[in-house]
């Protein structure tokens, strides 16, 4: 038995042995500690904000803004292609995500106020530079923050998120009905925040590549948006979503008095908000980059690659007195 064993033990050595050096050797490239994303809480004016943060602290700051009624969960696809090189932040708002999510009674779902606890949140963290990405309801946030804190913004890149009116595109009737007489559209509201065909053409859009799109995005939404409570969240948030259009004219201001590098991805295939805010945004800004992606809403759903390679080659023309 014994000589059996050392036989057998001999000849897997010998296999081994004549493998050719790189096939023996090969080891799938170490990734460092600080691209790997992790997941963290922090206490912010009482809340449990949740995060997802990768790449070093030394490197450039991202601050990574979702929409709806995503979470930072939207930028899975992109953080890793960046973590290498940049330093990416991406909170869930309250009533977001993993975040904390209070009654409306307890916290008032305004776009002013989720942006005072993110504000709060990168001062925290101390986020003193950063890159804004502004996604949906990430750009009524982000363009808050940045009218208050205009030192802070190292570059703004815009991916469907609106500043103009332009940019409501043909959904501003039902929005508008909607601001104008809530009780009156509430029901119908709250029917459309919890369907899975309703969430599911958000993604898809006019889209012609549906197979680049996982399921599990609208499936989970409308798990998300089916907790006690959520409705209630999200409806008061919509309604809110009227103060926007009263404050555009100020982050306008805000884009042409500052100029700040501005890289524009936009998916062609929105549903929800027009092109037209593209042409809009120039107008502001007029060298900001502009890219039309064959992509959706959440173009990230579907470009992530584009994307990351798009942020690594604008970023890196940054000037370096705008950079952190």
């Amino acid at each position: 038995m014994f000589v059996r064993r050392l036989l057998a033990a001999s000849f897997i050595l010998g296999c081994m042995s004549a493998l050719p050096a790189s096939a023996a050797q090969s080891v799938a490239p170490a990734i460092s500690a600080a691209q790997t994303t992790r997941y963290k809480t922090v206490d912010v004016k009482g809340l449990n904000i949740f995060y997802r943060e990768a790449g070093s602290p030394s490197a450039p700051t991202i601050l990574l803004l979702h929409g709806f009624p995503s979470s930072s969960r939207m930028f899975d696809g992109l953080i890793p292609l960046l973590a290498d090189h940049y330093h990416l932040i991406a909170p869930d708002y309250p009533g977001f995500g993993n975040s904390q999510a209070p009654s409306p009674k307890e916290f008032a779902y305004t776009f002013a106020a989720i942006a005072d606890v993110v504000a709060a949140f990168t001062e925290a963290l101390h986020l003193d530079r950063y890159a804004l990405y502004v996604q949906d309801y990430g750009g009524p946030v982000g363009y808050r923050i940045a009218v208050s804190h205009p030192e802070r913004v190292t570059a703004l890149i815009v991916q469907n998120a609106v500043a103009h009116d332009e940019g409501l595109g043909r959904l501003s009737a039902a929005r508008k009905g909607f601001w104008v007489d809530r009780a009156a559209n509430e029901a119908d509201y709250r029917t459309r925040l919890t369907s899975v065909e309703v969430s599911r053409r958000r993604h898809l859009g006019s889209s012609p590549n549906t197979e680049r799109y996982d399921p599990d995005l609208w499936n989970d939404e409308v798990a998300f948006l089916s907790r006690p409570g959520e409705a209630d969240i999200q409806s008061d948030l919509f309604y809110d979503y009227r103060t926007n259009l009263a404050a555009y004219p100020v982050w306008q201001a805000w884009l042409r008095e500052h100029h700040p590098p501005t890289l524009i991805v936009w998916g062609r295939y929105d549903p929800a908000f027009d092109i037209a805010e593209v042409a809009a945004l120039k107008r502001d800004v007029p060298d900001a980059e502009v890219h039309v992606l064959d992509a959706g809403h959440f173009a990230l759903d579907e470009a992530a690659d584009d994307i990351a390679r798009l942020m690594r080659d604008f970023l890196a023309k940054v000037p370096a007195n705008s950079r952190p």
